[in-house]
């Protein structure tokens, strides 16, 4: 009698113990969540994670904080992110320059599309060549012309090495023969206070960080990056209309280190997905140029892979290096 009574207390135990990760998971969010952004508030990145974080906020019944560590080229925050633990606390903003940055940089600490286990995609927007109100020209065609008659004298401000914002700008130096200097800083905020300032000339930066300037008129855009017009901004032309072949656009996206529990991984696709289906946050992802990119983790996953291989023939073609 003894003997099955410790057989069942140890057996007792042993399932309740077995449990306690199931427990765990079934109540996951049951403490705030950290979003690591690797860029300084104000750009497009920070934004986004804003967006998408107090729509999670609210149905997850937990905040979710949002942590900007910028430098590094986005580096700084992607190796932060990659080593946190695993617990499904801690997520990050997949950007372009997580693609970009596997060819930009020689030699990096980390692979990310191993150590990074992706969550969901978030949106696709394109990129605007936008310069100072007062720029002499007023087109595309006419920005050429000026480059070619004033060499050396343009200078292109970017949100950072790496970025969609500088490959963009590399690639239209590639494509229509201007060539312009680059000057690289830790983010879109600080790149476009200095844009409206007049401290640089041009920049190549994402919409949604962009598109309130260029309608409140304190910038000029020139021309959107996508292959077609973009209803946001239906009166500026796109750069290939002028440098025919010229397209480029960046995603947004989360993931978290690799060996987060799948329940919670699980938990916050669905959460995203829920948010992009919904009728208000569509508008406001609209409004910024956005087209959502609902599915899977692994549909953004081979989306993030075929970006790598885009981006890395960019990158060698036009001679980028690393700032």
């Amino acid at each position: 009698m003894r003997s099955l009574y410790k057989f069942t207390l140890g057996l007792a135990v042993l399932c309740s113990m077995l449990a306690m990760p199931a427990a765990a998971q079934s109540d996951y969010p049951n403490r705030p969540i950290k979003w690591v952004v690797g860029y300084p508030p104000g750009g497009t990145t920070d934004l986004l994670a804003r967006l998408m974080g107090q729509w999670l906020s609210q149905r997850l019944g937990q905040q979710v904080l949002i942590e900007n560590r910028a430098g590094g080229g986005n580096n700084i925050g992607t190796e932060f992110a990659i080593r946190s633990a695993p617990d499904g606390y801690t997520m990050y903003l997949v950007n372009p320059a997580n693609a970009i940055n596997a060819t930009l940089y020689p030699k990096l600490n980390f692979n990310f599309l191993d150590d990074m286990a992706p969550v969901a995609g978030i949106v696709r927007v394109p990129n605007v060549m936008t310069v100072t109100k007062n720029f002499p020209a007023k087109t595309v065609a006419e920005f050429i012309d000026y480059g070619k008659k004033n060499p050396d004298k343009i200078n292109m401000a970017s949100s950072g090495s790496g970025t969609s914002v500088h490959l963009s700008g590399e690639l239209f130096k590639a494509m229509s023969g201007v060539n312009m200097r680059h000057v690289p800083y830790r983010g879109a905020g600080p790149a476009t206070t200095d844009l409206i300032g007049g401290q640089v000339d041009v920049i190549f930066d994402n919409m949604p960080s962009m598109i309130a300037h260029i309608r409140g008129g304190t910038v000029r855009a020139l021309g959107v990056t996508s292959a077609q017009r973009s209803p946001a901004l239906p009166d500026v032309p796109t750069v290939a209309e002028t440098v025919p072949g010229y397209e480029a656009s960046a995603w947004f996206g989360a993931g978290m280190p690799k060996g987060s529990p799948a329940a919670a991984i699980a938990r916050i696709n669905r959460e995203i997905n829920a948010a992009l289906a919904d009728p208000a946050m569509r508008a406001k992802l609209a409004d910024l140029g956005g087209v959502p990119i609902p599915g899977t983790p692994e549909q953004f996953w081979e989306l993030h892979r075929m970006e790598t291989e885009k981006w890395a023939k960019i990158v060698q073609s036009s001679g980028a290096k690393a700032e």
